[in-house]
């Protein structure tokens, strides 16, 4: 059967795994961490708990790492997979960190996720903006947050010093750009046996990225 690039996760993960899977980019969560996680995927899932199940919690921590690493996404790929997702709320959320991460290009499509009026956080964000005022990272976007709800705590994150000791996939991104290539330099080095199919469907890549990827890792290792 010939290979067809997918961009999508097979299945949801459980939130026991979400909770892993933030572990493992850099958010300091009472989780065990796992370093093999896709950072887009994290970020969507996690997004998704965050939005549509109300963990605040995770919402909170999530977008502080964005603060911190956001340079270290895949924009392209997380502005598709959100261009998919069919949660209002989620989009909204999306919509409105490409808003505050204006400066950086490449979320500008990610900014056109969700064209609709401004909806509110949580029930209460009248009363809290009211008292306290917007956060700023959210403020002008579409989505209204108060400025004392989404907390912004530096130790929830991990500095990318020790996320690149620890996480493969960081380290790469950081050499070679957040591209589908540097994740696949990562995978190789955790599981060189893999095939080329193989590795472009666990990096969600193309055929012909995994075949130069693969070529030019052998060629560096002595493989």
């Amino acid at each position: 059967m010939a290979y067809q690039k997918n961009i999508m996760p097979i299945a949801a993960p459980s939130m026991e795994q979400v909770s892993s899977d933030m572990a493992g980019i850099g958010m300091n969560i009472n989780a065990p961490s796992n370093f093999e996680a896709n950072i887009e995927d994290t970020l969507v899932f996690a997004s998704i708990d965050g939005m549509d199940r109300d963990l605040l919690r995770t919402l909170a921590v999530m977008t502080h790492w964005l603060h911190f690493h956001s340079r270290i996404v895949n924009v392209d790929r997380l502005t598709r997979l959100i261009q998919q997702e069919r949660s209002v709320r989620v989009r909204v959320y999306w919509a409105s960190i490409a808003k505050w991460k204006n400066n950086d290009p490449r979320f500008r499509k990610l900014a056109k996720v969700y064209k609709g009026q401004r909806i509110d956080l949580t029930s209460g964000t009248g009363f809290h903006v009211m008292r306290h005022g917007e956060d700023e990272r959210f403020k002008d976007g579409p989505l209204r947050v108060p400025a004392n709800v989404l907390r912004q705590r530096d130790r929830d994150i991990w500095p990318i010093e020790k996320m690149q000791e620890r996480n493969l996939f960081v380290r790469y991104r950081l050499i070679i750009g957040p591209v589908y290539r540097a994740d696949m330099w990562a995978m190789l080095d955790l599981n060189p046996e893999l095939t080329t199919a193989e590795l472009a469907r666990r990096t969600y890549g193309s055929f012909s990225t995994a075949w130069n990827a693969h070529r030019d890792w052998r060629i560096v290792n002595h493989a």
